[in-house]
């Protein structure tokens, strides 16, 4: 986030890309988001938000993006938050499950409930936007500091 230097209060950042169909969007995700938390000097959390990253791109792979569109990844800073969210053409509800001990899939989503603070959906016209919220209170610290400075 970018200090205003004439108010001390800081300019929330974001950032947003465009993602195909494949794969591969998963780990370009991942980098995408670790690339601007690096821009904006958010040290903290960053394994818990570049896994729920991970997630909630899979499912949007598995269950909403199109073949033609794919999904749009969107990360807002605040000076006391992160807000990831993955829009996607798909239509439904993204929904929690409790996998069994041998499933190999279903637990994306109790990933994202157990590491972010909070997250849902947005249902839009066409599609959906997954989004989850990680508090910043380092981050937050750090920065009341240097403005009381």
């Amino acid at each position: 986030m970018t200090e205003d230097h004439t108010s001390g209060r800081f300019t929330p950042e974001s950032d947003k890309r465009a993602f195909g169909d494949t794969p591969e969007s998963v780990g370009a995700a991942r980098t995408f988001v670790s690339d601007a938390l690096g821009r904006w000097g958010i040290a903290e959390r960053q394994d818990d938000i570049r896994l729920c990253v991970s997630e909630m791109v899979t499912n949007a792979l598995a269950h909403g993006a199109s073949a033609s569109c794919g999904f749009i990844l969107r990360v807002i800073a605040s000076a006391q938050q992160l807000r990831v969210e993955v829009e996607d053409l798909g239509g439904g509800q993204p929904v929690r499950r409790t996998p069994g001990w041998e499933d190999t899939s279903g637990r994306g989503l109790l990933l994202v409930d157990e590491l972010a603070d909070d997250w849902g959906v947005d249902e839009q016209a066409v599609g959906k936007t997954v989004w989850s919220v990680f508090m910043l209170a380092e981050t937050a610290a750090r920065r009341t500091a240097a403005v009381t400075c």
